[in-house]
């Protein structure tokens, strides 16, 4: 278990992220038109894997909108934006939003990502919710970055997850 705070508060995740150099759980996920995603749908693609609580928080959204930002220059990469928000609701805040270059995941289903990467909120306000962390996958499905963020309200280090990838 992790231990990460929401306005200071101390709240626990249900395992620890996944090793830098091992290989990377699989996945089952919903895409904003209902079809199922798995990390096979990914194979020879370098993933970043950018996972948090709700696209409807403000510092969700913003990093949302940097990594979209960024992926439209990442070669052979994937940027999936991983959250338990219903399909719909991502649909339609990357519509609004014009974001394009990112893809919007859903673990709202049976919470199989949450609990395979282990970054289920066991207790606190966002509790069955998801930690808000960072992961790089690379092209051979091996885990090259972690970041789990130790405040729930702070962004991530979008430049060491993107520098991962070089």
């Amino acid at each position: 278990m992790a231990i990460v705070t929401l306005g200071g508060d101390t709240v626990h995740t249900s395992g620890t992220l996944p090793a830098v150099g091992t290989d990377a759980p699989d996945f089952k996920l919903t895409a904003t038109d209902l079809s199922a995603k798995s990390l096979n749908d990914y194979a020879g693609h370098q993933l970043v894997l950018n996972v948090f609580p709700s696209v409807d928080t403000g510092t969700c959204a913003q990093s949302m909108r940097t990594f979209n930002k960024a992926a439209s220059s990442l070669d052979n990469t994937k940027v999936l934006c991983i959250s338990r928000d219903l399909p719909f609701a991502m649909a339609r805040f990357c519509g609004a939003e014009g974001l394009d270059n990112v893809e919007s995941l859903s673990d709202f289903r049976d919470g199989n990502f949450g609990s395979s990467y282990g970054l289920d909120f066991t207790d606190g306000a966002f509790q069955a919710l998801l930690s808000r962390c960072v992961i790089v996958i690379n092209s051979h499905g091996k885990v090259i970055y972690t970041e789990q963020v130790s405040e729930i309200a702070d962004e991530p280090n979008y430049e060491a997850a993107l520098n991962a990838l070089q």
